[in-house]
């Protein structure tokens, strides 16, 4: 039959499914089903392909697509036993035990004598049970705890306890069904307005628990309080209960967007309406408490989070930015109310030291989801009428809230933020306040001199301009936040040649200079934090300088100073703190260039960046060592963890950086995991650029490699590590990343079956295998090595006991080459398989002519291992079929096996070839040595 015969061909397209089922593809035996399902026209066929796409989507743990193909089956066969057994363990995964149950019974019914049947219905029924006696005791405990919470004679001390358990009950699934069903939103609703903080707390932790993962119950709990209330709650003064409000918030839009994902919580997949209405809602309150100036500085902090959590589109490849466009166009104004409000000055909104960087951030979020030169023109033109529209009114207030916000803009879509600092009269403005009496306006404006330095049009134009007004206020002012301030201008303008030695602003020693200065400033405690931190934002760039990191990493003091900074309540210092420290570790990317051109370019005259001699690998070395001693594991640890919008992607790939250079030596990883290092990479592998995402991979594949798994990352951390892992084995990732991918993934496999699935799941094992092939000679071992634990899966071994494929001849192959390692690996892999799989062993013969001379010759190996591993494979083989034993025995594997099973090297390779010599005169292929004088002749 012709390719496109058999393509509309839906019996052809069921058996092709059948094949990739029982090859362990449930991806492709699914495409292929559902083919088969579009093309089918017979209803007794469609009820095999839907029974058939049901036991796909129980292996995928998609249990309410595999409950629902069930029952498409039995809507055309209700006596389809299998079906019906399908939909009994998809009911039972999505918790509706006792339709499951019924299912179960019915098998049972049909099928009497049917051991499985009757095992499930014991297990359904003991669940039952257990799930009955658990919504009683739940409904007690709801009840009680509501008695108390509504007595007004009860001891406060009572109601906050009774408050903090509602929170419990809250995170068990029955737990949260009493509580919703039994009117417990308006109980919680009251809470909300005690005066007690922990009782407030408890309220909206309780909440969490009842909207986590259940679309349903969350748009009604949202209809039911308002947003108006819990934007009011997340705007009190209460720093603690701004946060778990956000965090409420946050919760809230999950459920909303993803709908019920978790298998428990989907039981009620009915038919909902769509939750659009409750999201813009949402929204539309979180953009009114922009400029409210009822709202406290961390309520506001908390609505920025929310909505750059939010707003823009989490994948490129999503078409639907419409979010987006709805937020810029309500809401744009708003957001730039914020970003233009000096603290200083009555008029505005109260903020916090962090509420800049927010805006910062939130505004690039919107622009870079932009799709189109329409839309970014129209964010633009917003931008600049809002500048305008202050920069051109009377009064100087007006003006600084203009230069303000062009400040923000710049340090978030610098693009946007370039054309402001462009419009007429700006920068003659900017410098013009830098000579200010007044501290606040002259700080605005310097600030504003500061971020126009970074971005490369104006950075020239400030240099020769702007470098004598700096060194000016750094000299002259006698304010120190001004002074500070100057100095990190000057940092910003002094290392613009990066990290190219040959490349330097200013004289010689002038950089260092301004270093010393600026540790001078972050060691003095007496400054406040706002101030301490422009002094790391000045080292983060002078650190670009080889003789500036050596003298940071010697000065103790100035690297605990600027951990405790890390720490601290300022997030705004975490972008600085990540780019110093990459610098320090020398973890950015360097494009080394081709000796060749570099001959070339000298000849040609041209530029040629050079090294600095302090960057060598040894002074690298001893800085990492240093920076270890001092505790920046701790540091990094903490920064990893902070709730803040300053915590950009980018931020978290210097962060990912940094923990990769950490663990470039062996010796320094298990330190690095005993202060937290481990756990702190794992959502590093999630939320950060591609290439954070990939660095922290890394970091965790030498982790694993060296450590013990199980001790680096405990209890269900461990398979938190695999996906991570297997992101690594793409053409995008560099041999050494494919290659400690591979390794770190041999390690986990070895440890458990859960781990390998968790490995077959993450699709991993077609990769393994297209690594098998790698011409370079270390990937392809450690390639062949994790295939060699992965066979301990049975899903595995099946993919070998397919017909139709190489797999098998691959390994006979591998196991005669040179390369000792890959052979230990391959023979390991063919020991293992023609033990669990003793239909093999029958097809190695098949697989190439020279079979036996390779088995021979890893008999007469010099290495133990590989003689251990050779004579286990002869007696798979001898064990699994007569007809095999005898050409063995013909063979010289007979002399060869005589002469081991009489070696005292290793007993176990002599037992072994003992064994495949008794099985030989078992079979009567030869006879016993007593009896044949010289022995074992055939």
């Amino acid at each position: 039959m012709s390719v496109n015969g058999k393509e509309k061909d839906p019996g052809a397209l069921k058996e092709e499914g059948n094949t990739l089922f029982n090859a362990g593809d449930m991806q492709g035996a699914l495409c292929f089903y559902t083919k088969a399902l579009k093309l089918s026209h017979s209803q007794v066929e469609s009820a095999v392909l839907h029974r058939n796409r049901s036991a796909c989507y129980l292996k995928l743990e998609d249990y309410t697509k595999a409950e629902a193909d069930a029952s498409k089956a039995l809507d055309a066969d209700p006596g389809d036993v299998k079906a019906r057994f399908r939909r009994a363990q998809a009911l039972q995964k999505l918790g509706r035990l006792n339709e499951a149950f019924l299912d179960a019974q019915r098998c049972a019914q049909m099928e009497p004598t049917n051991n499985t049947f009757k095992e499930m219905l014991r297990l359904l029924g003991a669940q039952s049970q257990k799930k009955s006696v658990q919504m009683s005791s739940t409904d007690a405990r709801v009840q009680q705890m509501f008695s108390l919470l509504l007595d007004p004679s009860a001891q406060p001390s009572d109601r906050q306890k009774a408050a903090q358990n509602l929170v419990v009950l809250s995170r068990e699934e029955a737990g949260a069904e009493q509580i919703f069903r039994n009117d417990g939103v308006k109980l919680i609703q009251s809470l909300l307005g005690s005066n007690q903080e922990e009782v407030v707390l408890s309220a909206l932790r309780t909440l969490v628990g009842l909207c986590t993962g259940h679309q349903s119950r969350t748009m009604a709990i949202v209809n039911e309080l308002g947003m108006e209330q819990l934007c009011g709650v997340m705007g009190s003064g209460a720093s603690a209960v701004s946060l778990a409000a956000c965090h409420l918030l946050q919760v809230m839009f999950e459920a909303l967007t993803e709908g019920m994902n978790r298998e428990i919580r989907g039981k009620d997949e009915a038919i909902l309406p769509e939750p659009s209405r409750e999201l813009r809602s949402m929204l539309r309150h979180l953009v009114e408490m922009m400029p409210a100036s009822s709202v406290s500085g961390p309520g506001r902090d908390s609505a920025i989070n929310l909505l750059v959590k939010q707003v823009p589109r989490k994948s490129q490849r999503n078409p639907d930015n419409s979010l987006t466009l709805w937020v810029i166009d309500q809401g744009l104004k708003k957001i730039l109310e914020v970003a233009g409000t000096v603290p200083e000055m009555s008029e505005g909104p109260p903020l916090t030291d962090n509420s800049h960087m927010s805006c910062s951030v939130l505004l690039s979020k919107l622009y870079d989801d932009l799709k189109s030169d329409a839309e970014r023109e129209n964010f633009n033109k917003l931008c600049e009428e809002y500048v305008q529209h202050h920069f051109g009114r009377p009064g100087l207030e007006s003006k600084l809230r203009a230069i303000q916000t062009v400040s923000v803009l710049l340090q978030g879509p610098s693009d946007v933020g370039n054309r402001t600092l462009e419009m007429s009269g700006m920068m003659d403005a900017v410098i013009s306040l830098c000579a200010s009496e007044v501290v606040c306006h002259q700080q605005v404006a310097v600030e504003a001199l500061i971020h126009a330095a970074g971005k490369a049009k104006r950075a020239s134009f400030i240099t020769a301009n702007g470098v004598a007004l700096l060194k000016d206020l750094y000299k002259k002012s006698e304010n120190d936040q001004i002074r500070v301030r100057a100095l990190v201008g000057l940092c910003k303008l002094g290392s613009a040649g990066g990290t190219d030695f040959s490349m330097k602003q200013f004289a010689e020693g002038s950089t260092l200079k301004l270093a010393k200065q600026c540790r001078k400033w972050l060691c003095n405690e007496s400054l406040p934090p706002t101030s301490r931190r422009w002094a790391i934002e000045g080292l983060a760039y002078l650190t670009f300088d080889a003789d500036v990191k050596e003298d940071l990493v010697e000065d103790r003091n100035a690297l605990q100073a600027m951990f405790q900074l890390a720490k601290s309540e300022d997030k705004t210092v975490l972008f600085a703190v990540g780019s110093t420290l990459v610098n320090c570790t020398n973890s950015y990317d360097v494009d080394k260039p081709d000796p060749q051109m570099v001959e070339l370019a000298k000849y040609a005259k041209q530029h040629v960046p050079e090294e600095h001699p302090k960057d060598a690998h040894s002074f690298v070395e001893k800085r990492l060592m240093k920076l270890l001693e001092a505790g920046v594991v701790s540091a990094l640890v903490c920064m990893g963890k902070q709730e803040s919008p300053a915590l950009t992607e980018t931020c978290r790939e210097c962060i990912a950086r940094v923990f990769l250079a950490l663990v470039e030596r062996q010796e320094d990883r298990g330190t690095v995991v005993a202060q937290g290092g481990g756990k702190a990479l794992l959502p590093l592998v999630s939320e950060s650029t591609d290439v954070g995402k990939t660095k922290a991979a890394q970091a965790l594949a030498k982790i694993t490699i060296t450590s013990n798994p199980e001790i680096a990352f405990p209890g269900e951390r461990i398979y938190e590590v695999v996906r991570p892992l297997v992101s690594l084995l793409t053409l995008d990732c560099t041999l050494l990343q494919n290659f400690e991918s591979l390794m770190a993934l041999t390690n986990l496999a070895g440890i458990s079956e859960r781990l390998r699935q968790k490995i077959i799941k993450e699709k991993a094992v077609p990769k393994v295998e297209g690594y098998m092939f790698e011409e370079h000679e270390l990937v392809r071992a450690a390639a062949t090595e994790c295939m060699c634990n992965l066979v301990l899966s049975t899903e595995v071994q099946q993919l070998y006991v397919a017909t139709g494929n190489d797999r098998l001849k691959l390994l006979v192959l591998y196991s005669g080459e040179e390369d000792e390692r890959l052979r230990k690996a391959a023979a390991g892999t063919l020991a293992m398989l023609t033990a669990e799989q003793p239909e093999l062993c029958a097809r190695i013969p098949g697989t190439t002519s020279h079979w036996l001379e390779i088995l021979q010759a890893l008999l007469l190996s010099d290495s133990l291992e590989l003689r251990h591993r050779g004579v286990v494979v002869m007696l798979n083989l001898m064990q699994a079929e007569k007809s095999l034993a005898e050409t063995l025995m013909e063979s010289e594997a007979l002399e060869i096996l005589s002469v081991l099973a009489k070696s005292t090297e290793q007993s176990s390779i002599s037992r072994a070839a003992q064994h495949c010599l008794d099985k030989a005169i078992e079979y009567g292929i030869i006879k016993k040595p007593e009896e044949g004088g010289e022995g074992n002749e055939p």
